[in-house]
């Protein structure tokens, strides 16, 4: 019981001062038991949250440059800033360590120059090493397996624009290059080439080559996985495919995992089951191939097996049929040189290699081959990988005889015209054939009308290639007069000139003709080398019968030279020549292999053979821009794509109009399509076909966008073309990384746009989600410039951690637009932000996001004043001027309603939220005002129908699927109320409007009271319902559709509605409220049961309107409420015991304003007071500003001190607003029940049965024995002996004890009395009383349903009761009932502790449930 105070008056004013005192710190945040409270949603006007935290700097300095952390949800963290004027530009992982690379001078504290590492463990920043770069680093990578930190920027020292940082040594260097010099000499983009073997340096410095001599080509074929068992010329080769050959190896394991020789011809995984071959144990293996058909091969690809216990080391290679032991060259992986072998080669045991190439001299005609695997590791040898290579490319005739190769992302392929019939041609080779294809045309058929027949080899990498067509001689045909000659034109690519001969096949023997000789681009998803072979323009011979006949066999493409860099294309151009004869220059692109085991200076002239075929890409791009290699251009990215295309963005313009985006594709700068993007490439990133660029462009060159590319784009390399993300952002974007199939996007703007220009917050920071297609909420909340984002990498044991970098103006933990989720953790509250994005009208402004500076204290609690203060701090209120202050500015988007609704239909609860908003729905379309979310899919939808116009304030959804909707807008016919049935999905038109004297109604509370059923109860500013009188406050009978006014009405408006009662027979309600006597008061309470209003205490003890109120778990003697003082120039709360209000909370600054208070149930306890009990605490929510503890939206009350709880902030960097918290069980108990493990509550069950049943046989011995004595004592008297004494007798002990164990552990009658004995017990019957039974004595219910989960119950009840389930069960068995969380139960039986038979009163069925599920 709540003890009266001293009257205002008796406080001195020195009190309030000395009850001020603040708590400085604050250890950790109070654990309120969100989860008791069903699914928990904080909603406002935000798009930043955090929990409160003294640790964590509030507000920023734009000047220096912050250092985030953002987790796989998108919380994010501030580690560290960077000194005033400092920046970083780019960031990578290796090992332990994250390094940052930027301009600075320190950063966290400690300095730093330019480089600087940060530990996640400890949480703190170093500087790397001495003497390193002495100027501003703008790029960086890290070389995980040689354990380099490579950099790149504008510095001299110790390399020119380049240095590597050796982790191991802890040393910097110069890289092996020197470094890169000309034009501005800075290095902004470090990237790896698709195969991780070479490094790729982009941005403005000048390369010059030697290119007067053909270059060795040190980049192998991307086209297939890189090894460096392979060199440029040998990964160029094409598989032969083996799947219709005959492939036979002996002795091969018994086990079937490892004996199937078809699964190493091209793995389908790594080393392991089905995808390796191994010999049988102790024996050496023979694997022989034969083809039976006539190939040129250029040699042989193996990959060992690294199982462990075998391993081939020793092999041999015999061609067939000719049975010759090959020779064999191959690169030495651990030494890089070239080798030969011939009867015993070695093949790698280092796990590094993939597989190792084997190459003849020159190409081999065979049939076949056999391989001998005669020297091993372990307990037999074994291959995970086996290839024929091919002389280059191939295609056969016969469409069915080109297979797919290994790698290769489609076979070969013919395409002809005219009739063509197949023959059958023997070949050099003994049992071998080879078919080909043969077309019959009249003498004197134009050329252009004759057959046409087209080859289109698959060609794996660029090269110069000799073609070589064979032609079957006619004397085996028999058709030697048939023969003529025939057209052949081929298509190279490349930029070369279709090549055209014509040949004939008036030929008598089988003959290989070389039909083109150059250089060859690979095949790729826009261009394929084409053979054509047509009828001459004059063919020879005169045909027999009439007729010509043209012949079409296999082609072979034999590789020549894997480099094409000096002899084709603008390399040569007399353009790009120095004063040196043969000096080619190069601009933005330079290509490190990474295991390159020379050195040379690239800041001269790059020697020749040090070139590679990709340095050609600088060249072409000096070439193409000339004279504009100085001042602004620059190339700032550069990507490969898994085609071998090279992209290349930054800022420059060709002499062809191409602009700031290009690609190097077949040895040539290819324009996208639109000549590229009208403004600057930042960054690049790719997800498959899709390469995702960002930069300051709003369209391509040529525009064909709309203007939607602003600063993002996406390139779809596959078809060519662009595309949006949504309508773009409205800045440039700096940085784009790839994580977890989103794309993140960082740069200076603060909006987010949809396809129809709805604008979403995005203070630098933005999320596309890829598979959706939609921008999303990133998960935090930063407003600023920001300069850098990277992918998802793992840092110190660390998983899946992601760093950015920018101008930081104010930063939020979380970010979401109006709303979270909120549950249990074990250091406070776990907050989820949602993936939807809330926006303002469509039509919304652009609002500067640079121009606001976030003012904020963190501080800790503060102790409340004390109960009673003078009542000179809050002037009493003068009825007369009394009016409801307006409500505080909640700036879209902003949440501030919720309910939560089990959806019938889909079995899922879901929220349904209102207030002022815009939304793109899952749908595509564009709604407002209520939307319903579905936490489980993370999508957002609008309520089918009419869309509502205005500002929702009050949600509520009944037992019978109807959503009430209030608040300041219009629908249809309705004004400030709806309703809206949810599984009709239609507003429900029949129930009559609200009015208002002079202005639009306005709803701020609908609720229901327990002991008014049917009854829902509508509260705001309006003055009638229809034609019912019901100011303010109005009830809706939703059976009868009818309104009518409460007691004799009210007078004034209403802001909030609470209750209290054991049954909800009290409604309190605060706002501006005149009584039917005529007295005016800001808290009044309502009895339903005598239909009276009443003043709560004395009305002139509240210093003005209130805002909100809230009712203690129906406590009427204990009342908070909040509001602003009658001259509005000040925030206060008062406090009701049951007999007078106290103030609390009186440090509240003018421009706080309190939005609800609500009790919060604790997972533990706090001190005992008598203001508030130690198992919950008060919320306090809103815009709070505290002279003590700074700001905050929403703070605990303790009955004693503030604790600051949670702040948010506006997109623009501003306080933010928390409107509510609303959660989906309605009567949540706020008892703490703490329940030992299953296991203990057997053991101690069984141990209490054991000790009840010891006890009673003691008893029974006890008394036996004294019987025993007694009838030792008497006289004996047979007629004593009758059968009541059958009583002492040991069954009727074991009776006893037996009815006594069932009593104790099955909870039964003790002597199991009939039901009918039951039945007229309790009908006063004269059966004999069980001394076991219920009676009046002994048995009492449970006062609540978890105590009856404790204690069993002893009888049935005559009458049901409500109760909620807690869990969801899905009561699959026969005889349960399925429950949903929330969900509304009638208990008909709760006598077994573990279950309870219940009904669900909405559909009538009945079933039995865990007891434990229930509250």
């Amino acid at each position: 019981m709540l003890l009266p105070s001293p009257s205002l008056s008796t406080w001195p004013v020195a009190m309030l001062f000395a009850s001020s005192l603040v708590h400085s710190t604050l250890a950790s945040l109070p654990l309120v038991d969100f989860d008791r409270m069903g699914q928990v949603a904080l909603t406002g006007a935000f798009a930043g949250l955090s929990l409160f935290d003294n640790s964590t700097p509030s507000s920023f300095d734009p000047s220096t440059t912050s250092l985030l952390s953002r987790t796989t949800q998108g919380a994010l963290a501030n580690l560290g800033n960077t000194n005033s004027g400092g920046s970083i530009s780019a960031g990578c992982a290796l090992g332990d360590l994250f390094y940052i690379a930027g301009s600075f001078s320190s950063i966290g504290n400690v300095s730093a120059n330019y480089v600087a590492s940060y530990s996640p463990s400890p949480g703190t920043f170093s500087s790397v090493g001495s003497s390193g770069p002495n100027g501003p680093v703008t790029a960086v990578y890290c070389d995980v397996p040689n354990n380099n930190l490579w950099v790149g920027g504008n510095f001299s020292s110790p390399g020119s624009s380049v240095a590597v940082w050796n982790t191991k040594s802890n040393t910097w260097s110069a890289p092996p290059f020197k470094g890169l010099s000309g034009a501005n000499a800075q290095v902004f983009s470090i990237s790896q080439n698709i195969s991780s073997s070479s490094l790729f340096f982009a941005g403005s410095f000048v390369t010059s080559f030697a290119g007067n001599t053909t270059s060795v080509n040190n980049t192998n074929n991307p086209n297939v996985p890189y090894s460096p068992g392979a060199s440029p010329f040998s990964s160029s080769l094409v598989p032969i495919p083996l799947q219709n050959a005959e492939i036979e190896a002996a002795p091969s394991s018994t086990n079937p995992e490892y004996s199937n020789i078809q699964t190493i011809l091209c793995p389908a995984g790594p080393d392991g089951p089905d995808n390796t071959w191994l010999a049988q144990d102790g024996n050496s293996a023979v694997i022989t191939v034969l083809t039976f058909s006539s190939i040129s091969a250029y040699g042989i690809r193996l990959g060992n097996t690294f199982m462990s216990g075998y391993g081939t080391t020793g092999f041999s290679v015999t061609s067939i049929p000719d049975n010759t032991v090959q020779a064999l060259s191959y690169v030495d992986i651990s030494t890089g040189q070239n080798e030969t072998c011939t009867n015993l080669c070695p093949l790698s045991t280092d796990p590094s290699a993939l597989y190792q190439d084997f190459l003849f001299s020159s190409p081999v005609t065979l049939s076949g081959v056999q391989i001998t695997l005669s020297e091993w590791t372990g307990a037999a040898p074994g291959l995970h990988m086996m290839q024929l290579l091919s002389s280059g490319a191939f295609v056969s005739a016969i469409a069915d005889g080109n297979t797919q190769s290994c790698f290769a992302p489609n076979p070969s392929n013919v395409t002809l015209t005219g009739t063509w019939t197949t023959k059958d041609a023997s070949t050099d080779i003994p049992a071998t054939l080879q078919t080909v294809l043969v077309s019959t045309v009249a003498v004197g058929t134009p050329a252009a009308q004759a057959p046409t027949f087209t080859w289109m080899p698959y060609v794996s990498a660029a090269g110069q290639y000799d073609i070589n067509m064979v032609i079957p001689g006619c004397a085996d045909f028999q058709d030697c007069d048939l023969r003529t000659s025939v057209k052949l034109t081929v298509f190279p690519g490349g930029g070369t000139q279709p090549y055209v001969s014509t040949v004939s096949q008036q030929i008598q023997e089988d003959t290989t003709i070389l039909i083109y000789s150059g250089p060859v681009v690979p095949s790729s998803s826009t261009f394929e080398l084409t053979v054509t072979m047509a009828l001459a323009d004059s063919p020879i011979g005169s045909g027999q019968n009439g007729e010509y006949e043209l012949v079409a066999g296999n082609l072979e493409l034999t590789l020549t030279s894997a480099n094409l860099t000096s002899s084709s294309g603008s390399a040569s151009s007399s353009a790009n020549s120095s004063g040196s004869a043969g000096i080619l220059h190069g601009f933005g692109f330079f290509e490190w292999p990474l295991n390159s085991p020379t050195s040379f200076d690239a800041t001269g002239t790059v020697p020749a053979a040090s070139e590679t075929f990709l340095d050609g890409v600088g060249v072409e791009l000096y070439n193409a821009l000339g004279a504009s290699v100085s001042g602004t251009t620059e190339v700032s990215a550069v990507i490969q794509h898994s085609s071998g295309v090279l992209f290349l963005g930054g800022n420059f313009e060709s002499s062809a109009g191409v602009s700031n985006i290009v690609a190097f594709k077949d040895g040539n700068l290819v324009a996208l399509t639109e000549n590229g993007l009208n403004g600057g490439v930042s960054s690049f990133a790719l997800d498959g076909d899709d390469l995702y660029i960002g930069g300051s462009f709003s369209d391509t060159q040529t525009p064909s966008m709309q203007g939607k590319l602003r600063g993002i784009a996406v390139y779809h390399i596959d078809s060519g073309s662009w595309g949006a993300l949504g309508a773009g952002l409205n800045g440039p974007v700096t940085s784009v990384a790839l994580s977890n199939g989103q794309l993140q996007v960082v740069g200076n703007f603060t909006e987010a746009l949809s396809p129809s220009s709805i604008a979403s917050s995005a203070g630098g920071l933005a999320v596309w989600d890829i598979a959706g297609g939609s921008w999303i909420n990133s998960g935090g909340f930063v407003l600023g410039n920001m300069t850098f984002v990277c992918p998802s990498t793992s840092v110190g044991g660390n998983s899946d951690s992601q760093f950015l970098a920018g101008n930081v103006q104010s930063m939020a933990e979380y970010g979401s637009t109006g709303f979270v989720m909120l549950s249990n953790s074990a250091n406070g509250p776990a907050v989820t932000p949602v993936s939807v994005q809330l926006d303002a009208n469509v039509n919304s402004s652009v609002v500067p996001a640079m121009n606001r500076r976030r003012e904020h204290h963190a501080r800790g609690p503060v102790s409340w004043f004390s109960h009673h203060v003078k009542a000179t701090l809050y002037p009493r209120q003068q009825s007369s001027s009394l009016t409801l202050p307006p409500s505080p500015p909640t700036p879209a988007p902003a949440v501030l309603a919720g309910a939560f609704w089990s959806n019938t239909s889909s079995s899922e609860e879901v929220m349904i939220i209102g207030g002022n908003f815009t939304f793109v729905s899952a749908s595509g379309t564009v709604s407002q005002a209520v939307a319903i979310y579905d936490p489980s899919s993370s999508t957002i939808n609008a309520l089918p129908g009419s869309q509502v116009y205005g500002i929702v304030r009050a949600l509520l959804v009944d037992s019978e699927q109807h959503l009430y909707v209030g608040g300041e807008f219009n629908l249809s016919n309705a004004n400030g109320f709806a309703i809206y049935d949810l599984g009709a999905e239609e507003w429900l038109t029949s129930t009559q409007t609200l009015q208002a004297a002079s202005a639009t109604p306005i709803v701020r509370s609908i609720s229901i009271s327990a002991s008014k059923p049917n009854a829902v109860i509508v509260a705001g500013s309006f003055s009638q319902a229809g034609t019912v009188t019901c100011q303010a406050i109005c009830l809706l009978d939703t059976q009868l559709d009818q309104w009518s006014a409460l007691g004799g009405g009210i007078q004034g408006d209403i802001s909030s509605v609470s209750y209290a009662g054991s049954n909800q027979e009290y409604l309190i309600a605060g706002g501006v409220i005149t009584l039917p006597n005529g007295t005016t008061t800001s808290v009044a309470q309502y009895s339903f049961p005598n239909a009276t209003w009443t003043a709560v205490g004395n009305p002139t003890d509240i210093p003005g309107p209130v805002t909100a109120l809230a009712v203690d778990d129906g406590n009427s003697s204990s009342i908070f409420a909040a509001g602003r003082t009658s001259d509005g120039s000040s925030p206060f709360m008062v406090f009701w015991d049951g007999i007078s209000w106290s103030y609390i909370g009186t440090s509240l600054q003018g421009n706080s304003n309190i939005s609800q208070l609500l009790m919060v149930p604790l997972q533990n306890t706090h001190s005992p007071n008598s203001v508030v009990e130690s198992d919950r605490m008060l919320m306090v929510s809103g815009s709070l500003s505290d002279q003590s503890f700074g700001s905050a939206s929403s703070v605990l009350f303790d009955g004693e001190i503030f604790i600051p709880y949670i702040t948010s902030l506006s997109a623009q960097g501003t306080m933010g607003f928390v409107s509510a918290l609303f959660y989906s069980i309605a009567n949540f108990s706020f008892v703490q029940q703490h329940f030992l493990a299953t296991g203990i509550v057997i053991l101690i069950s069984i141990a209490i049965a054991a000790g009840v049943v010891f006890f009673l046989a003691l008893v029974g011995i006890i008394w036996t024995l004294l019987s025993r004595r007694d009838d030792g004592a008497a006289k004996y008297d047979s007629s004593d002996e009758d059968k009541d004494s059958i009583q002492h007798r040991p069954s009727s002990l074991l009776e006893h004890i037996n009815a006594a164990t069932r009593t104790t552990i099955l909870g039964t009658s003790a002597f199991n009395v009939s039901t009918e004995k039951e039945e007229m017990a309790r009908e006063g019957g004269s059966a004999e009383p069980d001394p076991f039974g219920p009676d009046g004595s002994n048995y009492l219910r449970a006062e609540t349903p978890s105590d009856a989960v404790v204690g069993t119950m002893a009888a049935a009840e005559e009458y049901s009761r409500p109760a909620h389930a807690r869990y969801a069960f899905d009561g699959t068995e026969e005889g349960e009932l399925p429950l949903t969380v929330g969900l509304e139960v009638e208990v008909l039986d709760d006598r077994d502790a573990a279950w309870w038979y219940v009904r669900n009163p909405q559909t009538g069925q009945e079933g039995v449930v865990p007891a434990a599920y229930l509250y």
